[in-house]
């Protein structure tokens, strides 16, 4: 590619880059000499599962990675201790390094979905953080002011509300600054929540003599409710490592203006195939539903396999499009005679409560044996030999057989 190719292509997926007359020319340089840009994002393991949320930064990485350059993947041990603040209201529950050496293994496994580890530099901020002891970690902050950290969004926001922030927390944004310097970056990538750590990096690199490093910033992926940012905490994400069936079941699920965000982020398709795509859609010649399909099956493959992909399809279409049932639907066992919808839906584990299962119900969200049932005073016999196929929602299935 030529450096404007580049350009464009890292460009695709971003909200700002910091500042991209400075990209352009370590680019230039590293064509010119042959050196490799090192390209740094740095991820927390404060939780063991890989969201696509979390995938619209590493496919970044990626991107960096095919263009020839040293991906950087850092994670952050010792920075998990503190607990990043980001768009936090409150202070974030501490872990024990047990905990986030664990959560760090699950990460490692999970990254090289998406990056070649071959060509991946996979570093831990304990390295150096763990050996700058009392007196460097002093020296260090020193180079920063109070009113600079204040300056922070979220930090800012609890001021005025009053709500406490630890001293630790404080040290986040430095402790994350740091990691520049320690890895000589000369890229640094993170969400939007991440702006003011990305800068403090910049400005601390300057500090300590090294080359600002470039802040390439990417937006946050709404989850499948199109409201919220994706968050396992929210319950409107799909994670990396879910069954095919359900990464697939899940995107079909997504409004279709979202659709869009997602092909935007999602895969590697150019900002133009795409547009000719929502234009084909809109313009009737594509069924929109069809191109979610595509949608779904190409972030299986990313992270499973065509083979996965396809076969989340045909899973799909049976049980949506053909109303069947799965293959692999489990049964459970009840005593035989007659039974209550809800106390049957709550007996074999497919509502929490009483009533839960009447709302479920009264809203037409319970099937049984391919029918519908709104009333919740129906009655159900039960005995050996026949099961009922209980679906409730989407993608909830059990068959239940008397004994």
């Amino acid at each position: 590619m030529t450096i404007e190719e580049q350009l464009a292509y890292l460009r695709k997926g971003t909200t700002e880059v910091i500042r991209e007359e400075d990209l352009r020319a370590k680019l230039e340089l590293s064509a010119k000499t042959g050196k490799p840009l090192r390209v740094k994002l740095g991820a927390d393991p404060t939780a063991p599962d890989i969201h696509l949320g979390h995938t619209v930064v590493i496919r970044k990485l990626r991107a960096f990675q095919e263009l020839g350059h040293t991906a950087i993947f850092l994670i952050g041990d010792f920075t998990g201790l503190i607990g990043d603040p980001s768009g936090k209201s409150a202070t974030r529950p501490q872990l024990s390094r047990e905990e986030i050496a664990a959560n760090a293994e699950t990460y490692k496994r999970q990254i090289f979905k998406l990056l070649d580890p071959e060509k991946t530099e996979i570093r831990f901020n304990s390295e150096w953080m763990d050996k700058l002891g009392s007196d460097g970690f002093i020296r260090l902050a020193a180079h920063v002011t109070v009113k600079q950290i204040l300056e922070r969004d979220d930090f800012a926001k609890r001021l005025a509300d009053e709500r406490p922030i630890a001293l630790h927390e404080l040290l986040y944004p430095l402790t994350q600054a740091y990691d520049s310097i320690a890895l000589n970056a000369d890229v640094e990538l993170g969400g939007t929540d991440q702006k003011f750590n990305l800068l403090l990096g910049r400005n601390l690199q300057r500090e300590y003599e090294q080359e600002a490093q470039v802040c390439v910033i990417t937006p946050l992926l709404e989850g499948t409710d199109a409201v919220q940012k994706m968050s396992k905490s929210l319950g409107n994400y799909i994670g990396i490592s879910e069954p095919p069936a359900e990464i697939f079941g899940k995107v079909m699920s997504i409004s279709d203006d979202l659709m869009w965000r997602y092909y935007e982020l999602l895969t590697d398709l150019s900002p133009q195939e795409i547009s000719s795509l929502r234009k084909s859609a809109e313009n009737g010649e594509r069924n929109p539903r069809d191109v979610k399909v595509e949608l779904a099956k190409s972030i299986i493959t990313d992270f499973h396999s065509q083979e996965d992909a396809k076969r989340a399809e045909e899973e799909f279409n049976r049980i949506f499009r053909r109303k069947e049932a799965p293959e692999d639907v489990t049964e459970v066992s009840l005593e035989s005679g007659l039974w209550k919808l809800p106390r049957l839906l709550v007996d074999s584990g497919l509502a929490p409560s009483m009533a839960e299962a009447r709302r479920l119900i009264e809203q037409g969200g319970v099937s049984i044996d391919g029918e519908r049932h709104s009333l919740h005073d129906s009655e159900l016999g039960l005995s050996p030999e026949r099961a009922l196929l209980i679906q409730v929602g989407k993608r909830k299935f059990l068959r239940v057989r008397g004994t």
